[in-house]
């Protein structure tokens, strides 16, 4: 008897080098996997023969290095596909339960056609609805369920427009197996990797506008002075960003280049484990619109016993903090938070792995995700 099957369609291939990005797919792709399905991964990249090849490579190696079996087909136009070939993937999405359009990715109307049930799955909270709702882009249109991690969409105090759609609204997966928990550190070294722009503009919605993490990091720029400690940022940020950079050295941030350290899946896995905590500071639009996103990456964390200090975005109102997850509002909040963590590093340790397990382990939510959205049994 054959598996069951679940395509995914996804910007992998983009983004050579980009670790963190490329777990967020590999904790839908090895999920799946473990409850039991065949997976195809559906990715396209454009530009000159170089750049393909360095796509293709890339999604080859982070494959390859996680041990996902997942197969994987990539568009690189005129007619040409690496992987599984068009035919092929055309026949795995007719057979499919569904496809996982992660931020509407998959346009192409022939493989769009031949899923037999579609699944929007919005990872970037904000961008999506705000875009729709100011008519600048609708990648929400063509499904037939639309996903959300923003938690408290349509709570009384968010500011995500909900376009008319009956949102779904789900946390993250982290593939516990993947990321073993390890022994406490002393919560004195707390890190995190991040983009300090990311990929979007900011957006101006209903005479507010909603930034970026440089907007919100600049107001974390002495923290590490006010807390003491080490503090280091794995941190993806521009030349002409110098100025800013400088800013947060003079506060006692460590910056270092996100490939000098996290640049495979291997690498990102290491440099997360050997950290004592994270402090993640979040996007400006996350933070302000209050969804409750919680990103990916602190997942990792919490699953690898590694404590989360995360700037709160709503998230405080969907699941427990306190212990393993702690959530601030002010650079006092985070520094009274980094106390707290290396007053009881062992206590906080174990909290943060019960908590990824009781509530982020990828069989339980993405056994809840199929059930939700009404997947069409195959």
């Amino acid at each position: 008897m054959s598996r069951p099957r679940i395509a995914v369609g996804g910007a992998l291939a983009q983004k050579p080098g980009a670790a963190g990005h490329a777990w967020q797919f590999l904790q839908y792709l090895l999920g799946f996997e473990r409850l039991g399905y065949e997976v195809l991964l559906l990715d396209r990249i454009d530009g000159s023969p170089a750049r393909q090849a360095a796509g293709v490579a890339w999604i080859e190696r982070v494959l390859g290095e996680s041990g996902a079996a997942a197969g994987w087909s990539v568009d690189l136009g005129r007619g040409r596909h690496a992987g599984v070939s068009r035919r092929r993937a055309l026949e795995f999405l007719a057979d499919a339960d569904l496809l996982l359009n992660v931020m509407g990715f998959v346009t192409d109307e022939e493989l769009l056609a031949a899923a037999r049930w579609r699944v929007f799955l919005d990872t970037d909270p904000g961008f999506p609805q705000m875009w729709c709702a100011l008519g600048l882009a609708d990648v929400l249109a063509g499904h037939d369920a639309h996903v959300t991690i923003a938690e408290r969409i349509g709570a009384e105090d968010c500011t995500l427009p909900d376009c008319g759609l009956d949102w779904i609204t789900t946390p993250q997966p982290v593939v516990l197996a993947a990321w073993p928990a390890q022994a406490p550190g002393s919560g004195a070294r707390l890190t995190s990797v991040a983009s300090w722009r990311g990929a979007y503009a900011p957006i101006e919605y209903e005479r507010r506008t909603y930034g970026l993490r440089a907007h919100q990091m600049r107001r974390f720029a002495a923290l590490p002075r006010l807390a003491g400690g080490e503090f280091e940022l794995a941190l993806d940020i521009h030349p002409s960003d110098a100025a800013d950079a400088a800013r947060l050295r003079a506060g006692g941030w460590r910056l270092v280049a996100p490939a000098a350290v996290a640049g495979t899946p291997a690498e990102y896995r290491r440099y997360v484990q050997g950290s004592d905590a994270e402090i993640m500071v979040a996007k400006g639009i996350y933070v302000d619109t209050r969804g409750g996103w919680m990103s990916e990456r602190s997942l990792c964390y919490l699953a690898s016993g590694r404590p989360v200090l995360a700037q709160d975005t709503g998230f405080s109102d969907c699941h427990p903090v306190g212990e393993g997850l702690l959530a601030f509002a002010t650079p006092d909040d985070a520094a009274a938070a980094v106390e707290a963590i290396r007053a009881h590093p062992a206590q906080h340790a174990a909290a943060a792995r019960e908590l990824a397990f009781e509530r982020f382990g990828s069989d339980r939510v993405l056994s809840r995700l199929l059930d939700r959205v009404g997947a069409v049994a195959a």
